[in-house]
This record gives C-alpha cells, structure tokens and sequence, in this order.
C-alpha cells in the first residue's frame, strides 16, 4: 500500500498545504477551520515574496515583484539593464583608499539582494561577495551592487522552473566546484553547491570556504565534503517525505585529483593540512551515500557559484 504524506509548511500564520491525494488536504483544512478562523485561498500562488505559476506541465517560481521593489528602493528603476552580475575576474579589496559609504543603507540593499537568491541561483555568487564588505563598505563595493542591480533590472522576470516530467523521478544529483585563492584579502576560496532533483534545482550554495586551501585539488576536495554533507541531508529528507528508498546521489567534480583523494585514503600526503572534518566524504563514499564523477569544465554548473561566468556562459 502506498503511503500518504500530508506536508504542510507553516511561516506564522501562512500555511502551504500539499499531499499526494486531495482528499488529505481537504480533511485538513476541515479541521483547523472548525479550530481556527481561517481564509482558504485556493491554489498557491503568492507566498513570502516567491511567486508561484501553476499548470498541467510546470510550476515557476520567481520573485519578479520583489525585484522591482528592490530596485525602486535603491533608485535603480530607471537605469539600463547590463548583461552580468559583476564584472569578469574582479577582484576587490577590503582596505583601499577609496572613500566610505553609508554602512546601513549598504547593507539593506545587500540583504534584499540576499532574499532574492532565493530563487536566483545566477546572482548568488556576486551576492555573496558583495556581502563580505559590509563591515566598512567603499565606494568602489557599492558600485559594484549598482552593477549588478543592473543585471537583476534586465532579469526580473528570471526564475525556477519544475516540470512534472522533469520530476517524475527522484533522482539526486550534484555538481561541487570552487576557485582558488578567490578572496585577495583573506586567500580563501569560494565553494559553490548545487543540487538537482532529475533535471530540477533545489539546493544551491556559494560561500567562502572556513580554511585556506593549498592547492586547487584541496579546494575542490573542501567542496566536495561540503556538497556531501548537504546531499546525505536532502536524501534522508527526500526519504522520509515520500517513504521511498533513494540512491546516493551522484556529485560531479571536475577536478580528477580531488576524486582519487576522496575515493583513496592512502594519498594521506596530499591531505595532511585538511580539517579532519572535510574527510567526511571518504565516509559517504564507503557507505554508498555519494558517488563521485568526473565533469568537463564545460558541463559544471556549480561554476555559476564560484565565479563571474562571460556573457556566453550564461
């Protein structure tokens, strides 16, 4: 007999209700209008700022409204749209003689930018590198958000797509990539996750890695335990939501020396400087719980979470 699952996701007094038979849904919303005073609005379609498009074929998500309401904010309406988040391989510096701006108005727009990757994995990693200014904000980082508030006016309506055939099958898959030395102020590297269900995006990550790497295989390898870690949590989840058992999912790294020091324990050489922590991946390898696969350069979408990618790339 298959199993019957009632998800409902609750944010004060908003409430998403969904379930593999109507009837569930039904029943529930009997019971807590006979508990509770409350307004039955029907199929989604507007919820925390996402916007929600439903028919037979897909659902998109998008936050359309929110970036025109962004931009008004900011005093960018009216301003031409660029073609990229940021400029190509820019790098910018947390101590310069440039003149300071305004810390909180800085950081609103920042933290609005930052609401938005919600459903924008393409400006998540330009968004968090702007994001590691706002202790002492300068003149050249705020033009650096106009730039790229500039992309978002020209993609306001860009979102996530999920098509019924696209998720007819659970099926998990992962891309881990990082660049070296990415950060000139502090020598870390950025490592950039991202999740698919079939063909689907569901989790994506950009964020500077905790330990300064020595090497491209040891920064590729940090990311890769950082992406198992996430890939073992969205299995269990996907596991316990629709009662089925999964596969691990496969990760696809692109560099063949960060695969032979997780899938080789002896290479102890290569890794003697590495938190114990990031040698979690070995564990997930041994248990069945990843599995590891060489990507091309020009088929690793976790790129989009490292680095500015050039016009044709997007």
């Amino acid at each position: 007999m298959a199993r019957m699952t009632l998800i409902i996701g609750v944010y004060a007094d908003d409430l998403i209700i969904t379930s593999s038979e109507q009837e569930d849904i039904d029943a529930f919303k009997r019971e807590m209008t006979a508990m509770f005073h409350m307004s039955d609005l029907g199929m989604l379609g507007y919820y925390l700022g996402i916007e929600v498009e439903q028919s037979n074929r897909d659902i998109t998500l998008c936050k359309c409204a929110y970036a025109k309401k962004l931009l008004e904010q900011c005093g960018m309406g009216d301003y031409k749209p660029c073609q990229a988040t940021m400029e190509e391989k820019l790098k910018l510096l947390k101590d310069n003689v440039v003149a300071k701006v305004d810390t909180t108005r800085y950081r609103n727009i920042v933290g609005g930018m930052r609401y938005l990757t919600h459903t924008r994995p393409d400006i998540s990693f330009a968004v968090g590198y702007v994001s590691r200014f706002m202790e002492e904000p300068q003149e050249d980082h705020l033009a650096v958000i106009k730039h790229l508030l500039r992309y978002i006016a020209g993609t306001c309506g860009y979102g996530i797509v999920y098509s019924q055939r696209s998720t007819a099958t659970l099926e998990l898959s992962a891309y881990s990539d990082s660049d070296m030395v990415g950060d000139v102020n502090t020598r870390q590297s950025t490592t950039g996750v991202m999740f698919f269900l079939s063909d689907c995006p569901v989790s994506w990550q950009s964020q500077k890695q905790r330990i300064i790497a020595l090497s491209t295989c040891e920064a590729e390898y940090i990311a890769a335990a950082t992406a198992s870690c996430q890939g073992t949590w969205l299995r269990r989840l996907l596991q316990e939501l629709t009662g089925e058992v999964l596969c691990g999912p496969v990760l696809r790294v692109e560099n063949k020396s960060a695969i032979a020091l997780a899938r080789n324990p002896v290479l102890h050489d290569w890794s003697k400087d590495i938190d114990i922590k990031y040698h979690y991946i070995r564990d997930c390898i041994d248990g069945g719980c990843i599995k590891l696969e060489y990507v091309e350069t020009a088929r690793q979408f976790g790129d989009i979470l490292t680095q500015t990618l050039i016009r044709l790339r997007l």
